[in-house]
């Protein structure tokens, strides 16, 4: 019996390779097949042909190709920390120890990862800042805003979890702390924190439940996503910052010229990508890791604070009810940032950096109104103000959460109304100014409780810090 269609070892290789692409290649040719597998994966990531003004490396250029050579990093670095950890309270401490010194690189290895980690935040939100204030998430891009906005919470968890693995002081206290906020969540939140902890308090179960989000569950999600994201920006095209000049009405008077992204645009990312592993390596050689005393859950330091990216909200609990600081007020937030996309537009301005002239100067004013405001309600709260002794018949929840969320309310309304009026400016640069405010405060209330709490989380004025 003869098999006239069976095929020869040579023809199936050459029938598996058309299989998996359909352009005409010479056989033979290793170095065109090559340079055709790259240019297909780089277009799958890319558009064919990019605007050539954005080529021009800005403060923000290249703010998602950083974070996913950030995320290339954590991942390499922490496969092999993964070969000398093991998540034990007995051995965890003892393994960061090793890395110190009975391990080749060991320690310069856990500082990339560490600081990696800690960039890859910042790198995520400033990111969504930029999407944000150049008008990046509109129609059609909403749901990949949606993406993005989940992007950064499971970079804040990614990085929360793998904060107690070094199983020392700062550690186990940071988590101790910031694991309690889950317990204001009404109704199921003592059961939530439980089932995260893997017990009523921090303990090895803790360890072990962090580790497996640290090391498989939250990277295949973040993954997942990271890919859906990427192939929607290609889907539903690239937004092109750009600035006011040239810009009529919030419409372009000239039409952008448009080069090969290969390899022009390659090329700058490649340069771009060793630079900034460059500037890795040198900050993780000079500026080690943090690693305190070994866990001791009988100690507590004072004061005991949260991860650096959760003293926003550590800070809002010495202010608030910890339901509204905890629950209701990141809620709040949350709901805001993904409703975003979809408010009403009225105004034309894609791509325009904080929309408009005027809009520049609204982010502006909101900023100073943010860095003056928030210390004064701060120091105000602190020593002048105490809504729960002023008003003892009222239950705290109301006194200390309902009153103060309120008033915080009448004034975002107040400034809305009051900058509109102002400016004369549309609903979109108003918007943006409320935003504004909001971030800057934000980001205030961390820096308070980051350099201005000690001991018992008192306040300290700034001649006391220094």
């Amino acid at each position: 019996m003869t098999h006239e269609h069976d095929p020869r070892p040579e023809d199936l290789k050459q029938r598996v390779w058309e299989s998996i692409q359909r352009d005409e290649l010479p056989p033979q040719d290793d170095r065109g097949r090559m340079r055709l597998v790259m240019n297909n994966l780089v277009l799958h990531l890319h558009p064919s042909k990019v605007a050539k003004p954005t080529l021009k490396f800005t403060y923000t250029w290249g703010l998602g190709g950083l974070a996913i050579l950030l995320v290339a990093l954590l991942a390499a670095t922490g496969v092999m920390l993964m070969f000398v950890y093991t998540p034990s309270p007995e051995t965890a401490y003892q393994d960061m120890l090793k890395l110190q010194t009975e391990v080749w690189f060991g320690q310069l290895v856990r500082n990339v990862h560490h600081w990696s980690g800690n960039l890859l935040l910042i790198v995520a939100f400033l990111h969504l800042l930029r999407v944000f204030f150049t008008g990046g998430f509109r129609t059609p891009r909403e749901f990949n805003w949606m993406l993005g906005v989940v992007l950064l919470l499971l970079v804040v968890a990614a990085n929360f979890t793998g904060y107690l693995l070094p199983w020392d002081q700062l550690a186990y206290w940071a988590v101790t702390v910031g694991s309690s906020l889950l317990s204001y969540v009404p109704l199921i939140g003592e059961g939530l924190r439980n089932f995260l902890l893997g017990g009523p308090e921090v303990g090895a179960a803790t360890l072990t439940n962090f580790y497996g989000l640290h090391v498989a569950i939250i990277p295949l999600i973040l993954m997942g996503i990271v890919s859906f994201h990427i192939w929607r920006v290609r889907k539903d095209t690239l937004s092109v910052p750009h600035k006011l000049d040239g810009m009529v009405d919030g419409t372009e008077g000239t039409q952008v010229e448009k080069v090969t992204t290969l390899p022009h645009l390659v090329s700058r990312e490649m340069v771009f990508a060793l630079v900034m592993t460059g500037a890795i390596l040198l900050w993780s050689v000079w500026v080690n890791a943090p690693l305190e005393a070994a866990a001791n859950p009988d100690h507590s330091p004072n004061p005991a604070k949260a991860a650096w990216y959760f003293m926003g909200l550590q800070e809002l609990l010495l202010h608030f009810h910890p339901t509204f600081a905890a629950i209701i007020i990141p809620a709040l937030a949350m709901g805001a940032l993904i409703l975003l996309p979809y408010q009403r537009f009225d105004l034309s301005a894609e791509g325009v950096w904080f929309r408009s002239r005027k809009g520049r100067q609204m982010a502006l004013v909101a900023a100073l109104n943010a860095l003056i405001a928030v210390p004064l309600l701060v120091v105000l709260d602190e020593y002048v103000f105490d809504l729960a002794a002023l008003l003892p018949s009222l239950p705290t929840l109301i006194s200390n959460g309902v009153l103060p969320l309120a008033a915080i309310l009448l004034l975002l309304i107040g400034f809305y109304d009051g900058m509109k009026r102002l400016f004369k400016a549309s609903a979109c640069e108003t918007r943006q100014s409320v935003f504004v405010l909001l971030v800057v405060s934000f980001v205030v209330l961390t820096v308070i409780g980051i350099v201005f709490r000690g001991e018992g989380m008192a306040l300290m004025l700034p001649w006391e810090v220094l």
